[in-house]
């Protein structure tokens, strides 16, 4: 019997420590512990979102292949960012390692801890950028527009530069 892959599109970020060293980290443990990553975006440096003023941040795109569901997905990137460092204690502050489940499929789902898609994709540069390298295709499941669409029409002029 052949195994269901599902396929989950994450958004990593970092800008404390080494962040390109943390996110490879991150890249290795996600393989290790949630499924084969299928593509990569280049890292970019991206000017802080939300709260401006703290260092630039690296972020990066992923398309892994799991057979986990969502929540046990959420579960497990937890856990990674824990191992890497992370402590949670400010909205959109500076932090070593940040893992977020952008699409997972082409569900909608709307849990107390877990919304998929992510909020505000359309509105950030920073997984925009990533997702156009990976999968520019892809629709998103609520707006029922591509990723290159959304990014044709995104208002977000932060900076952002490939690595």
């Amino acid at each position: 019997m052949k195994s269901l892959k599902n396929n989950v599109f994450l958004s990593t970020g970092s800008n404390q420590g080494e962040s390109i060293q943390i996110l490879e980290s991150a890249n290795s443990l996600i393989e290790k512990q949630i499924g084969s990553i299928r593509r990569a975006s280049p890292m970019y440096k991206t000017a802080a979102w939300g709260k401006t003023n703290q260092p630039d941040f690296v972020n990066q795109a992923l398309w892994v292949q799991t057979i986990f569901s969502p929540l046990l997905v959420l579960k497990k990137l937890n856990d990674i960012e824990k191992n890497l460092g992370r402590v949670r204690f400010e909205r959109w502050g500076p932090r070593r390692i940040d893992i977020d489940i952008l699409y997972f499929n082409n569900q909608h789902i709307n849990f107390e801890k877990l919304q998929i898609p992510h909020p505000e994709i359309a509105q950030r540069n920073f997984v925009l950028a990533p997702m156009m390298d990976i999968a520019p295709q892809f629709k998103d499941p609520l707006v029922k527009l591509s990723i290159e669409e959304l990014w044709n029409q995104r208002t977000d002029k932060s900076s952002i530069q490939r690595i």
